[in-house]
């Protein structure tokens, strides 16, 4: 039977639960031990889906096609490790699960109530992470200990530690050490009313991880221990690091946080292989080169919304050993002048829903084309290169997406036939992992490496095949296909050292020590333009 480890936060929201996990989750997989891992979220929303970027981020998919918490991100990208459907739950899930087996008469007419039918809806969801090929299991607690939301969570994760019994399951806390930047002193009080909070529910937390912005002293550490009933060497400092949250793992584990965990659940020492590792960070910081990308968003204000792309972009220029400087331009911002895209050595415009924003993402790729500029689009950033291509370089004007226009005269995207038939719009989507066939000879091919490829998206509008013949006679390479050739995966400029549309999303796959390829490509790319 798998082992369980539940990670809750306290004091405030957004300490970096995800990375903790996710961090914690890397240590124990290089010890030799298989680990999954999963994330509870409170909210009443059935999944991210339909939340606004600037809510919640952006929405990462799996290959099973479940849209879920940008902390699955983390998890994947530290421990290379393919999350699922079974890697997300959140309050509107659970519950819409109960109210089904409610309706189909499965609690034989029994009041269904919080306790014990969302409790052990919840139960079963932690236990469907826990498979046969599972040793451990991480799973995080979304929210704040003492949030409303967050009671019926807390409540399960109380009831499973007791059913599991001792050394099977541990609770790890990860709460915040406040600087008072003033008195020049660090509080523990928020702590320690933190894990109160989870002692009057009956939740002791096993070990405390703190997060904190200076050092704590050993008078903190001994405070923390005689308050919160835990022992002082399994109170954990987590110091904010200084260059990259590729730094945390290493941190933790110079405290021995992993193999203190492993004593807690009575599991065997294995060495700890960190090699790969430090060579990710040493190229972090110390890189030799360095090159400026513009990243033309709609929802630039809010990092998250991006979180997998900025990633993405990091882990290219580590495995070239640069940096990357990223700069994040609103695209309404360049809808009258593209002054803010002088000195960049590249351009990525990201994926997004709607027609805000538009002719900015078309200006900045109408820069790129024109100034012979690297650039990548991706998802609907490769749908407006194809619109950008038609109206400036085929001439058609009203050239356009059936989302944003539906009386242009050349719709270039447009829904597919068997799309239309489809009444409810969410039974559009494209969701999940998808294959791809790539062309020969095209610069996709030639970064792949392969001629099968599997990459996963989330949109709705595709590539208008009825104009296909046009776009292509005029310069326009189909650089990746659907199995078949249906659908249009991947466009290029084929002559540009890197000018590459895919209608999927590569961010998702990319990770800190196997840099995605098309990132690899806008990033070299960079750098040669960067050092002309």
């Amino acid at each position: 039977m798998p082992k369980h480890i539940f990670i809750t936060g306290g004091v405030v929201s957004s300490l970096g639960k995800g990375i903790t996990s996710a961090s914690l989750a890397l240590l124990l997989k290089r010890r030799g031990y298989r680990v999954a891992m999963q994330k509870l979220d409170p909210y009443l929303n059935v999944d991210p889906g339909t939340m606004s970027p600037f809510q919640h981020g952006e929405v990462f998919v799996t290959d099973d096609g479940a849209e879920t918490d940008l902390d699955l991100g983390h998890y994947e990208r530290f421990t290379d490790i393919n999350c699922s459907k079974a890697s997300n739950y959140t309050t509107g899930k659970i519950y819409s699960s109960v109210i089904a087996r409610e309706r189909a008469g499965e609690y034989l007419g029994k009041t269904v109530q919080v306790i014990p039918h969302i409790t052990d809806e919840i139960k079963r969801a932690i236990r469907s992470a826990a498979t046969d090929d599972v040793d451990i299991v991480l799973t995080e607690i979304g929210g704040t200990a003492g949030d409303i939301e967050s009671l019926p969570f807390l409540e399960a994760v109380r009831q499973y530690v007791l059913e599991t019994g001792r050394g099977n399951a541990i609770v790890i806390h990860l709460t915040l050490l406040p600087y008072i930047r003033a008195a020049g002193e660090l509080k523990t009080k928020p702590s320690q009313q933190s894990v109160a909070v989870l002692r009057n529910i009956g939740i002791f937390p096993d070990i405390l991880v703190c997060r904190t912005e200076v050092a704590m002293e050993e008078d903190h550490r001994r405070k923390i221990a005689l308050f919160c009933n835990v022992p002082p060497e399994l109170v954990i400092e987590e110091k904010d690091v200084r260059h990259s949250i590729y730094e945390v793992p290493p941190e933790l584990a110079a405290q021995e946080l992993d193999t203190k965990v492993l004593d807690l659940l009575r599991l065997p020492v294995h060495r700890l292989d960190l090699s790969t590792w430090d060579e990710i960070l040493d190229s972090v910081l110390h890189p030799t080169r360095t090159c400026r990308i513009a990243l033309v968003g709609k929802y630039t204000s809010v990092r998250d919304a991006y979180k997998s792309v900025y990633e993405s972009l990091e882990h290219a220029g580590i495995a070239a050993r640069a940096k990357v400087v990223v700069d994040s331009i609103e695209a309404e911002e360049l809808e009258e002048s593209t002054a803010r895209l002088e000195g960049v050595d590249g351009i990525l415009v990201p994926g997004g829903f709607g027609n805000r924003g538009i002719p900015g993402k078309i200006a900045a790729i109408r820069h790129a084309r024109e100034h012979n500029l690297p650039l990548l689009g991706i998802c609907l950033g490769m749908q407006c290169i194809v619109i950008e291509f038609a109206r400036h370089v085929l001439g058609w004007a009203d050239a356009d997406s059936a989302e944003f226009s539906a009386s242009t005269a050349h719709p270039v995207i447009d829904l597919m036939d068997e799309q239309r038939k489809v009444t409810r719009k969410g039974g559009t989507m494209r969701l999940g992992a998808y294959p791809c066939i790539l062309t020969k000879a095209s610069v996709s091919a030639g970064l792949y490496g392969a001629e099968t490829i599997s990459e996963r998206h989330r949109h709705r509008y595709e590539f208008n095949n009825s104009y296909r013949d046009d776009l292509q006679k005029a310069g326009m390479r189909i650089a990746g296909t659907s199995p078949g050739g249906h659908l249009v995966e991947i466009v290029e400029l084929g002559d540009r050292p890197f000018f590459v549309g895919c209608q999927f999303h590569p961010e998702f796959k990319s990770r800190p020590d196997h840099a995605h390829p098309l990132f690899r490509g806008l990033v070299n790319a960079a750098l040669d333009h960067a050092a002309k």
